[in-house]
């Protein structure tokens, strides 16, 4: 129903986001990914996805297009509702979560809150083969890069350097940037380090 919303973010959690756009104030249901990639804007593309239910009318956004793509697919597996596809676009970034798949690494996947071994076996079998095309376009979301970004970017570079996990690095990046978000590169590494 609608491709994307374009305008100004009036209001952001790391649930939801408030874009205000010809005079109207669209309701966005969002995940930690989209999150992270809008937090420091004023202004945004969101790409949507909208869901009727007998109880609700919930309006998705996402920062991707690709993160909009992973949704559609997750919600098609059966038992997968939008709530626990959100879920799992917050706990894996797009390329993580696509890899999980094609690998077929179930136990991974279950890690999300809420999913359990059998749905995520399942979300497996239906989307391994439907996944690989869907990271071919560019993911870098139409925002403006900020000194957030590039510190979050280069410390997240040395973290995976280390040995730490990605997945993990990423989680504790976004915390440690929250709590101090005009600390310079070497000091978000190293307040990153105390807490993985």
């Amino acid at each position: 129903m609608y491709e994307y919303i374009k305008g100004e973010i009036t209001e952001l959690s790391p649930t939801y986001a408030v874009v205000e756009a010809g005079g109207v104030g669209y309701y966005l249901t969002i995940s930690l990914q989209t999150y992270t990639e809008i937090e420091h804007c004023t202004s945004a593309r969101i790409y949507t996805h909208f869901i009727v239910r007998e109880d609700a009318q919930v309006l998705y956004g996402f920062a991707t297009r690709q993160e909009r793509e992973l949704f559609r697919m997750l919600i098609g597996v059966s038992g997968v509702g939008g709530n626990t596809a959100r879920m799992i676009l917050s706990t894996y970034a797009p390329r993580e979560l696509a890899g999980i798949i094609s690998h077929e690494n179930a136990t991974l996947l279950k890690n999300v809150k809420g999913l359990g071994l059998k749905t995520a076996q399942k979300i497996i079998v239906e989307l391994r083969d439907k996944i690989t095309g869907c990271l071919t376009e560019e993911t870098t979301p139409h925002l403006p890069a900020s000194a957030e970004d590039e510190n979050y970017q280069e410390a997240l570079a040395a973290l995976t350097m280390l040995g730490f996990p990605k997945a993990a690095s990423e989680k504790v990046l976004r915390t440690v940037l929250k709590e101090h978000p005009d600390a310079p590169v070497e000091e978000v590494i190293r307040l990153s380090l105390k807490k993985l």
